[in-house]
């Protein structure tokens, strides 16, 4: 896989099963306008050509789409994942049953266009970054049964990943701190949870404002404190006051404009849900040609 990343290993998502389901639900009983226009034995090639600049992202799970749809169509790569890719570049060739070509052509592409975007949208981000030691990760907020392929694109795009979901984390938020009846209660029944679970899972915690780090401070047993919708110079002072005896991460609406000046604050993470959750797809289309 690219980038070193396993999809089915690290986010808990079945490529297969995923493929399988989309085909069926696209398929139905049948690619009539095929079926009825192109004879069987018909044969074809076609290109992917990249129709916006951007990062690529998707190759690897496109050859795994054209063999589920069929095992005897040939295609030959030109440009890997994480490649920066131009407008009439070409991607890969597909060579085989034109039904099958046809067959697998939107499935690809829908999913190479989300992930191009998301790749796209990572990389600008992490060179804002630049110069810094902030490492741009995603969120939680991601499109249901498809969260795998989508942090697999933050990863080719030059980004880390979050969490992967509720189970490989604990992540202590303003709605489990109020119900939990404050910061020290939450922090304290986590750690206990932990300990009777026997389980070893990093505990994250949120902060809303400069009096809830002192809070978390007092308390300590956690691995990170996320420092949400702070402003510049609060997110400076809760860093120095941090002193790098936990991980910080900053959140909430950073974008483009101002994800460089929080990086300079000095924080380990920034988090961006518009990663996922608000990305335009990169435009892709696949051609035939003789």
């Amino acid at each position: 896989m690219s980038k070193t990343i396993n999809p089915e290993k690290l986010y808990n998502f079945n490529i297969n099963e995923f493929i399988s389901h989309a085909l069926a639900e696209d398929i139905g009983d049948g690619d009539h306008t095929s079926l009825s226009c192109i004879p069987s034995s018909a044969k074809g090639k076609a290109q992917l050509l990249v129709k916006e600049n951007g990062i690529l992202a998707g190759v690897e799970l496109a050859l795994k789409i054209f063999k589920a749809v069929d095992p005897s169509l040939k295609v030959k790569v030109l440009l890997k994942d994480g490649s920066e890719i131009k407008i009439s570049d070409i991607v890969l060739t597909v060579t085989g049953k034109s039904q099958s070509i046809l067959i697998a052509e939107r499935l690809v592409l829908n999913c190479m266009q989300r992930m191009s975007g998301i790749a796209t949208k990572t990389n600008m981000l992490v060179k804002l970054c630049k110069g810094t030691k902030t490492k741009v990760i995603d969120t939680r907020k991601t499109t249901p049964t498809i969260r795998g392929l989508e942090k697999w694109a933050v990863v080719i795009g030059g980004g880390a990943n979050h969490r992967i979901g509720l189970y490989d984390m604990i992540l202590i938020k303003d709605n489990h701190i109020d119900y939990a009846g404050g910061i020290k209660q939450s922090i304290e029944a986590a750690n206990i949870y932990l300990k009777a679970k026997k389980k070893k899972l990093r505990i994250e915690i949120e902060a809303r404002n400069i009096e809830e780090v002192k809070q978390i401070l007092e308390v300590g047993k956690v691995h990170r404190i996320m420092l949400d919708n702070f402003n510049y110079a609060d997110i400076r002072k809760a860093v120095k006051m941090i002193g790098g005896k936990y991980e910080t991460e900053a959140s909430g609406g950073i974008n483009e404009k101002t994800i460089a000046e929080y990086a300079k604050c000095g924080v380990d993470f920034i988090s961006v849900g518009a990663l996922t959750h608000n990305i335009k797809s990169l435009d892709l289309s696949l051609k035939a040609i003789k």
